[in-house]
C-alpha cells in the first residue's frame, strides 16, 4: 500500500500503480450521457490518464485546464480526465471553461478502477475518492509513464507526462 499526503497529513492509497512497460488494466467508466466508456474505446490512440479526486477543487481544475492547453498540439493522443464527479458536473465545468481537448470520465461505475490503477484513497477525509496520478499509455495500452503525486494538493509533473510521448 502506498502513502501520499493531503496538506501534509498521511493518507493510505490502495492498489498498485501500473508500472512502465506493463499492459494497462482494462477499465469501464462513465462518460458523456452516462454511457459506459472503456479503455478499448480509445484503441489506437495514445492516452494520458489525468486522475484526480474532484474537478471542484482548485488543483484538480488546474490540471484539467493545463492538460487541455497542452493536448491540442499532440498527435493521435487523447487526455482522459478521471474523477468521482458525476458526468454532468464534469461536462458543466468543461463547457464553462471552453475545454475541448480533454475527455472526462467518472468513476460513478467501475469502482475497480481505483484499486487496479493504484489510486484508491482508503482513509482520510477523501477516502473513497482517487489520489492524484498520471498514467501515460501508448497506442497499444502499454504503460509509458506513471506518477502518483506525493501531495494531493500539488499538481502533477506535466512535462514528464508529455515527454513520455516523445
Amino acid at each position: 500500500m502506498a502513502q501520499v499526503t493531503l496538506k501534509g497529513n498521511p493518507v493510505q492509497v490502495g492498489g498498485a500503480l501500473p508500472q512502465p512497460g506493463s499492459q494497462a488494466p482494462a477499465f469501464t467508466l462513465v462518460g458523456e450521457g452516462l454511457a459506459d466508456t472503456s479503455l478499448k474505446d480509445f484503441a489506437g490512440k495514445r492516452k494520458i490518464l489525468n486522475i484526480f479526486p474532484s474537478i471542484d477543487t482548485p488543483t484538480c481544475a488546474t490540471s484539467v485546464r493545463t492538460f487541455n492547453a497542452k493536448a491540442g498540439s499532440l498527435d493521435n493522443t487523447v487526455v482522459l480526465c478521471i474523477s468521482a464527479d458525476l458526468p454532468f458536473a464534469q461536462a458543466r465545468f468543461c463547457g464553462a471553461e471552453g475545454l475541448e481537448n480533454v475527455r472526462v470520465l467518472s468513476t460513478l461505475r467501475g469502482r475497480d478502477f481505483h484499486e487496479s490503477y493504484g489510486v484508491a484513497l482508503t482513509d482520510g477525509p477523501l477516502a473513497g475518492l482517487t489520489a492524484r496520478a498520471v498514467v501515460v499509455l501508448d497506442e497499444n495500452d502499454t504503460v509509458l509513464h506513471t506518477e502518483l503525486v506525493a501531495e494531493i494538493a500539488d499538481e502533477p509533473d506535466y512535462d514528464a507526462a508529455l515527454a513520455a510521448l516523445n
